[in-house]
């Protein structure tokens, strides 16, 4: 991945969302990713990450992000499920409890592991490159409207 170590705000509007994509970046790894009406005062616009975001949003060729670091500053059961959650390809979904299954130490069957798996979904800090719209029956931790937008680009 393109370097990453300019740590700030980041922010771009974008026409498909109607809304500005934001980034954190710290330490070379992206902390947050959020979908403000308007950017934090001082953010900026350019940034490697940020630009493949956008690529992505034209929706002309399926782009991944599996080599973006993004700082995962969650409990570990959590993590565990968001690292799960970046395991599922472009155009692809997975419902709760398969993300379940698939998170090493969780059973599918049991509620408070499925709880967990919502609530790691929920909390996510980075939705998009943390793709928790391919996850068809769980929340989403971006805005429903984007949420939406994110699951028809990729045909879901």
């Amino acid at each position: 991945m393109e370097d990453v170590t300019d740590a700030g705000i980041y922010a771009k509007e974008s026409p498909y969302l109607d809304r500005y994509v934001q980034l954190g970046i710290a330490s070379g790894r992206v902390l947050s990713v959020s979908f403000p009406d308007t950017p934090d005062e001082g953010a900026e616009e350019d940034h490697a990450v940020l630009d493949r975001i956008f690529e992505y949003l034209d929706g002309l060729e399926e782009i991944d992000f599996d080599d973006v670091e993004v700082a995962l500053t969650v409990p570990t059961d959590q993590r565990a499920v968001l690292e799960q959650v970046r395991e599922i390809p472009y155009g692809d979904q997975v419902g709760v409890e398969t993300l379940a299954r698939m998170t090493p130490d969780l059973d599918h069957e049991d509620e408070d592991d499925v709880i967990l798996v919502r609530t790691a979904l929920d909390e996510n800090p980075a939705p998009l490159l943390i793709p928790d719209h391919r996850v068809r029956d769980g929340p989403s931790a971006a805005p429903p409207a984007v949420e939406q937008k994110l699951r028809s680009l990729e045909g879901l």
